[in-house]
C-alpha cells in the first residue's frame, strides 16, 4: 500500500491578498474552470460510495455547524473565494477583486455564467441575500462579518463590501469554508433547503435516506468543468471497524471513519491508500461557565493540571495527534509556543481547595459519533475521581449533542474545530465574549481587546503578537483545555483517482473518477 504523508503548509499569508493601499488580483478564474466548461468524458467517471461518521443534522450551510453535514456540502455550493491545497485563497464565484486605498471597500466582480442547479442565474444580489441572512439572523457564521458594515450589489456582476475598519483577513472569513457558502432565495423560504439544497456547486443532492445514505447527481448547470462521477453517494457508518471492512470488501471507495489504531494495518495493505495529513483543527476540553464550579477560574485551572494529555492523545489518536496546548498547530506562521500544564496531582489539589471545591458531580456530554469524545470522557473520569468528582457520561448521537451543547445541557464536553486557516478563525468565535460558538460563556475584557485588534492588524508580526496574547490569557484561565492537534485521516480504494486529501479537511470529489 502507498501512503501518502503531506507536509502540511503555512496557512494565513494569503489573508493579506488584496489589502494593501488600492490592491486587488485577477486570476482569470482559473482555480476552479472555465464558465460552461465540460469534457466528452463527463459523469464516466463511475459511481463513488463514501463512508463518513454521522449523519448530516440539515444541509442548510448557513446554519448547520456538523462536520458531517459540511463532508457532503463543500460539493453542492460555491463561495466568492475558496482555498486551495495551500490554504492561499483563489476566486470561485467571484474572478478578481479589488481594495480602495482607505481599506474599506471590497469590490468583487462575479463570474458571467453562473447558475443555480435548478436552472436560475446566479449573480450579485444573492451574495448580498445570503450575507444578509447570516448577518440579520445572526446565523451561525455571523461573526466573520463582525466588521461588516454594508454589503451591496450596485448591479448584477459587482458585489461592495464595507467594512468599519481594515480587515486584512476578508478573503478567509467569506471564502475559508461552506458554512458562507451563496444560496438561493426561494430555496430558503419554501423552507426545502435544509433537505433539498440548490447550490451552483459541482453536485446536486438528489437523495437522503434518513439513517442510510445522502447521494449526490452531478450539476448540469455547473459552470466549471463538469464531475467525471457519476455519483456520490454518502453512507453513515459511525464504526470505524465497519467501515475499514466495507472499504477493503469494495462496498465503499473512500472513508474518513478510521480508528487511528489501524493505521498502521492499513498503511500495509496495498489495496488500500492511506492519507495521514497533518490538520488545521484542534481537540479542546471546556466547562461551562454559567454553572458553579466552572465560574471559578482556579475550578477550570486544577481540571487542566488534573488531566493527562498524553493519554488522551495516545488513547484517541495512537500517536497520530500532536500534543498542543494552544489552538493553532506547529505547521502554521500563526504557531505560538505554550506548555504552562502539565499531569500534577499537588497543583491540582491547591487549586481545588483554593477554590474551596470538594468534589461532586460533572455531566460530561460525548457523541458515539466521534468516539474520540467518549474516550477522553472516561479517560477525565478517571482522572478526576482521586478528587472527590464523579463524572456521568451521556452519550448521545452527534444531532443531540449540538441540541444540548446550544441549550447548555452540559457541564464539559470534549470537541473539535475544523478546517481553520487564519487565527481570527481560532478564537474569535469561541473566546470572544457574546460570540456564536462560545457556548462556555467565557468572558475577558482583555481577551476581547485583543481579538478586535488582532482583527483589523495589517502587520502580521503585531497581528502575530495579538493573538499569541490572547491565546495564552485563554489558556491561562482554561476557559478551553486544549488537548492536541489530529490528524487528518482518509483511505480509498486504489481505484479511485483525481482527489487529495488537506489539512483544512474539505472533501472534494468534483475532479475524481473510479476507473472500473
Amino acid at each position: 500500500m502507498r501512503k501518502i504523508l503531506l507536509a502540511a503548509v503555512a496557512a494565513g499569508a494569503v489573508a493579506l491578498a488584496g489589502c494593501s493601499s488600492g490592491g486587488g488580483v485577477n486570476l482569470n478564474g482559473s482555480a476552479s474552470g472555465s464558465a460552461g466548461g465540460g469534457s466528452a468524458a463527463a459523469n464516466a467517471g463511475g459511481a463513488l460510495t463514501a463512508a463518513i461518521s454521522a449523519e448530516p443534522d440539515q444541509l442548510d450551510p448557513n446554519k448547520t455547524s456538523s462536520y458531517a453535514s459540511f463532508e457532503v456540502l463543500e460539493n453542492v455550493y460555491d463561495t466568492l473565494v475558496e482555498p486551495d491545497a495551500k490554504g492561499e485563497m483563489q476566486p470561485d464565484l467571484a474572478t478578481s477583486w479589488k481594495t480602495s486605498s482607505d481599506q474599506l471597500t471590497w469590490t468583487f466582480t462575479m463570474r458571467d455564467g453562473v447558475k443555480f442547479s435548478d436552472g436560475t442565474p446566479l449573480n450579485a444580489k444573492n451574495v448580498v441575500y445570503t450575507y444578509d441572512r447570516i448577518i440579520k439572523g445572526k446565523l451561525s457564521p455571523s461573526w466573520r462579518f463582525a466588521s461588516v458594515s454594508s454589503v451591496t450589489a450596485p448591479d448584477d456582476k459587482t458585489v461592495e463590501i464595507k467594512v468599519k475598519t481594515p480587515t486584512p483577513n476578508l478573503l478567509t472569513l467569506i471564502g475559508g469554508f461552506k458554512g458562507v457558502g451563496i444560496v438561493e432565495e426561494k430555496n430558503v423560504t419554501s423552507g426545502k433547503i435544509g433537505r433539498d439544497p440548490i447550490g451552483s456547486g459541482p453536485f446536486v443532492v438528489s437523495d437522503w435516506v434518513s439513517g442510510d445514505h445522502i447521494t449526490l447527481k452531478p450539476n448540469a448547470n455547473y459552470w466549471g468543468d463538469k464531475p467525471k462521477l457519476s455519483s456520490v453517494t454518502y453512507r453513515f457508518i459511525s464504526d470505524g471497524n465497519t467501515a475499514i471492512t466495507a472499504l477493503k470488501n469494495g462496498e465503499i471507495q473512500w472513508t474518513d471513519v478510521i480508528p487511528p489504531q489501524q493505521v498502521k494495518g492499513l498503511e500495509s495493505n496495498s489495496a488500500v491508500k492511506t492519507a495521514v495529513v497533518p490538520s488545521n483543527d484542534y481537540q479542546y476540553l471546556t466547562m461551562n461557565q454559567k454553572k458553579a464550579p466552572f465560574n471559578n477560574v482556579a475550578v477550570r485551572q486544577a481540571i487542566a493540571w488534573a488531566i493527562d494529555r498524553q493519554a488522551i492523545v495516545q488513547a484517541t489518536t495512537y500517536g497520530t495527534g500532536t500534543e498542543n496546548q494552544l489552538a493553532i498547530p506547529k505547521q502554521s506562521q500563526w504557531y505560538t509556543e505554550y506548555d504552562k500544564y502539565s499531569k500534577d496531582e499537588n497543583k491540582a489539589k491547591q487549586l481545588f481547595a483554593q477554590a474551596g471545591h470538594k468534589g461532586g458531580t460533572i455531566n460530561f456530554l460525548a457523541t458515539s459519533d466521534y468516539p474520540e469524545t467518549v474516550t477522553t470522557a472516561q479517560i477525565i473520569a478517571s482522572a478526576l475521581q482521586p478528587y472527590g468528582i464523579n463524572v456521568k457520561i451521556k452519550t448521545v448521537d452527534f444531532a443531540t449533542f449540538l441540541s444540548d451543547q446550544g441549550a447548555g445541557n452540559w457541564d464539559m464536553y470534549m470537541m473539535s474545530w475544523i478546517g481553520n486557516i487564519d487565527p481570527a478563525e481560532y478564537y474569535f468565535s469561541q473566546q470572544r465574549t457574546g460570540q456564536s460558538f462560545n457556548f462556555q460563556h467565557y468572558s475577558n475584557a482583555e481577551v476581547d481587546k485583543l481579538l478586535d485588534a488582532g482583527a483589523i492588524e495589517t502587520d502580521q508580526a503585531k497581528r502575530k503578537e495579538d493573538y499569541a496574547k490572547a491565546a495564552t490569557i485563554v489558556a491561562d484561565e482554561a476557559s478551553y483545555i486544549y488537548l492536541y492537534n489530529p490528524a487528518v485521516i482518509q483511505a480509498w480504494s486504489p481505484k479511485l483517482t483525481g482527489y487529495e486529501a488537506r489539512s483544512d479537511k474539505a472533501i472534494r470529489f468534483g475532479s475524481a473518477s473510479i476507473s472500473q
